[in-house]
């Protein structure tokens, strides 16, 4: 793996982690922007923050690597729906920016590509 990517890697999985750790330190942030079609928010969120702090840690195990990624891709389709509900319901959130709202979403997707490419094989 290359220097960059490598580094690339460990930024990654940082903010994975942080991110899941922050699910059970702020709570009450993620359980009021979840959608309210979903059932059960808190165990959803919980799982959430659980899969982000896994997910975030494996991805540095080379052996786990590759599957660890596929599912940091996978929970980033999964919560997709919380940041667009956010995004479409601004009304119901006026202590969060706007802007910041829409922000998210194509922020969103760099992470998506950013763990996608952690799926790819390197080239020997």
């Amino acid at each position: 793996m290359s220097r960059i990517k490598l580094v690339f890697l460990y930024l990654l999985a940082l903010f994975f982690v942080m991110a899941g750790i922050n699910h059970f330190v702020t709570p009450e942030f993620y359980l009021r922007i979840m959608p309210p079609y979903l059932p059960y928010p808190s165990l959803l969120h919980q799982l959430a923050g659980a899969a982000e702090i896994l997910l975030g840690g494996l991805v540095l195990v080379a052996r786990w690597r590759r599957l660890a990624a596929w599912g940091l891709v996978m929970l980033l389709l999964a919560v997709f729906p919380a940041n667009l509900h956010v995004a479409l319901n601004s009304h119901l959130y006026p202590d969060f920016p706007v802007v910041l709202s829409w922000a998210r979403l194509p922020l969103q997707l760099v992470f998506l590509a950013w763990a996608w490419w952690y799926t790819r094989p390197d080239p020997a």
